[in-house]
Parts: C-alpha cells; sequence; structure tokens
C-alpha cells in the first residue's frame, strides 16, 4: 500500500490491545468510552456519497473544516482526545485508520458482533483555502500531497428528521432500509449529552452493553413527546411509565415506518441476526471512500495528466453521451466549413 507505507510497520493487533485497554473510564459518563468511539467512527465514514465518491472514511477529514464544525460532530473532539495517547504511541497508523479501528474494537467489546476491518487509508492533508481544482492521479510515485475534498456538512443524520430523511442519507451512501435499521441498533449504546446534540437520556438500562435492547424496548414501551416544564431542548420521546428512557424523532420513525419496522420487529426478536447484519453493514460502512489501489488526489498544480473516475455507471452513461454530442458538433463544423469552400 503505497499510499501509507508508514502503515506496514505498524502491529495492528497491538493498537487494538491498546484501544481495549482506555475503554473503561470511570469519570466518562457511564463510566466506558466505546460508545462514542463508535460514534466517532460512524460519523468519520458516513458523509460519503456514491454520486461523486466524496466523504468516507479515507483521509480522516474530520480535521479540518467545515466537517469539524458540524454540529453533527458535536462532542467528537472528546473521542478525538481520547485516541491521541495512541497515536502518539504508534504513530504509522492514520488517523482514519485508527478512528475506524477504535470504533470496530468498541463494538466487539462491548459485547457485540466482530466488524470486519481492514487498514490501509490514508490521512488527507490540509486543502489549501485557494487552490486550483483537483485532478486524480494513479502515479504512486507522484510527491505531491494526498488531498481529498472535505465533505459539505450536512451528509449525517438529523435527529429531529423522519422517515424519508432517513432514507435520503443512507441511500446516498448506498445502503438499503434493512441496512438502515440495523445500523441503528448502535443506539443500544451510550446517551446524548444537551450541550451536544440537545437531546438527554439513555436509550437502554444498559448503555455499554451492544445488545438488540434497543429494538425491544422501541416496541414494547409506550412513548410520547417529552413535554416536561423545565425542558426546552429539541423535540424527543420519553417513555409514558418510570423507565425513564428516551427514543429521538429518527427513532421513533423506525416504529412509524412500515418498511422499517418490520424489520425493528425481526431484530427485537432475533439478536444472532441482527448482530451478523449489523457486522456486515458497519463494516461496509467503514469502508466507504477507501481506496487501497494507489489512487490518490493530488493538486493540479502538480505534473500528472489528470484522469476521470466514474463513480457508477449513470455518470459513465451521462460522459458518453457528452462526448458523442461534442463529436457529431465538431463533425458538423467541419462539414459546414468545407461546404463554404467548395462554394467559394
Amino acid at each position: 500500500m503505497t499510499s501509507l507505507s508508514a502503515s506496514d510497520t505498524v502491529n495492528y493487533a497491538l493498537v487494538a490491545q491498546d484501544i481495549r485497554a482506555i475503554l473503561s473510564r470511570p469519570s466518562y459518563d457511564n463510566g466506558n468510552i466505546g460508545p462514542i468511539l463508535i460514534r466517532l467512527a460512524w460519523h468519520s465514514a458516513g458523509t460519503y456519497s456514491k454520486l461523486d465518491g466524496t466523504g468516507g472514511s479515507n483521509g480522516a477529514t474530520m480535521r479540518f473544516e467545515p466537517e469539524s464544525s458540524d454540529a453533527a460532530n458535536a462532542g467528537l473532539d472528546v473521542a478525538k482526545g481520547f485516541l491521541e495517547p495512541i497515536k502518539l504511541k504508534h504513530p504509522g497508523i492514520s488517523y482514519s485508520d485508527l478512528w475506524t479501528l477504535a470504533g470496530a474494537v468498541s463494538v466487539e467489546a462491548l459485547g457485540g458482533p466482530r466488524i470486519p476491518w481492514k487498514h490501509g487509508r490514508t490521512d488527507s492533508a490540509p486543502m489549501p483555502e485557494h487552490h486550483p481544482p483537483i485532478s486524480t492521479s494513479t502515479n504512486s510515485t507522484q510527491k505531491c500531497p494526498f488531498i481529498r475534498p472535505v465533505p459539505a456538512n450536512g451528509r449525517l443524520p438529523d435527529a429531529a428528521l423522519d422517515a424519508t430523511h432517513l432514507r435520503v442519507i443512507f441511500y446516498r451512501m448506498g445502503f438499503s432500509d434493512r441496512d438502515i435499521v440495523a445500523l441503528s441498533g448502535a443506539h443500544s449504546l451510550g446517551m446524548c449529552h444537551t450541550d451536544r446534540s440537545g437531546y438527554d437520556g439513555v436509550w437502554t438500562h444498559y448503555p455499554n452493553e451492544f445488545s438488540n435492547r434497543f429494538y425491544q424496548v422501541l416496541l414494547d414501551l409506550k412513548w410520547k413527546k417529552r413535554d416536561w416544564d423545565d425542558w426546552t431542548g429539541p423535540e424527543q420521546y420519553m417513555e409514558e411509565g418510570p423507565e425513564q428512557l428516551m427514543m429521538l424523532p429518527t427513532d421513533m420513525a423506525l416504529l412509524w415506518d412500515p418498511h422499517f419496522k418490520k424489520y425493528v420487529q425481526v431484530y427485537a426478536r432475533d439478536q444472532d441476526l441482527f448482530f451478523a447484519d449489523f457486522a456486515d453493514a458497519f463494516g461496509r460502512l467503514l469502508e466507504l471512500g477507501v481506496m487501497r489501489d494507489g489512487r490518490e488526489v493530488a493538486p493540479a498544480a502538480c505534473p500528472v495528466r489528470p484522469k476521470v473516475v466514474f463513480v457508477d455507471e449513470a455518470r459513465r452513461e451521462q460522459s458518453s453521451v457528452i462526448a458523442q454530442e461534442s463529436w457529431f458538433s465538431r463533425l458538423k463544423k467541419r462539414m459546414a466549413l468545407l461546404t463554404r469552400k467548395l462554394k467559394n
């Protein structure tokens, strides 16, 4: 993997061991930082767009504006800070590999399935404020820095919205309805903070245990909008009884949408199936935007020949049509010129 030669010397098993060693932290939330490390991995990859190939975990672009200040990423500086000592101990690992590995390790350490993970992500250099258009290159000897465009804000799920919004966000990444519900099962972990997302509370009574309880409580308990006199935060839902659990509007969308609900019901009954589907979907999520064939994005000023990389067949077909139209246009001009010459 020429894009990150230093990674060849990294002992990833040791990195994973060091990640597991820092997960227990009695002073943080419910005593474990695994949930926020999973959120970091999720958000670092969840910006991907199959429409143009931008975003995704490759590049660790959350280090740069505007992604670093996206409201959806509020609080993730805490997660990055937890991992910084490991980065210093293993300087050869990229941030993009470290963040995604931390998420994968945390899922398993908290009782969840083993997540398929592969190293080889490359950290992007910052994009200069005034920079010529980028071009792509397959020249592995190119000395220009690897630069991956920082995706615009707004690509991550907005918890205040509905099922349509979830489909827009996840379909853009190539996921299905089943994947959406499976990935939402990560809400069995962790909690919301008013000083970050604006929401407050936990989804289950076991926020450090990866399980299918999220689906069970979503189905089994009765939910109502939070209307406490002292609550001034965004709309969220609370369990009607003494449990004091909460759900976000996007969580409720899984219950209200019949296509989503059928998977909620399946996962509530079958934890093994949920684990298998989550491992598959989360593993694919962490791979979004990753290139391991030597391709890299370089500044246009570098002496490389631009090469168009098509991200899907629709764009390939569109480019083909444009090329044909351009060819016919040039042919018509030549014929018109030849006709004028013959008349003269």
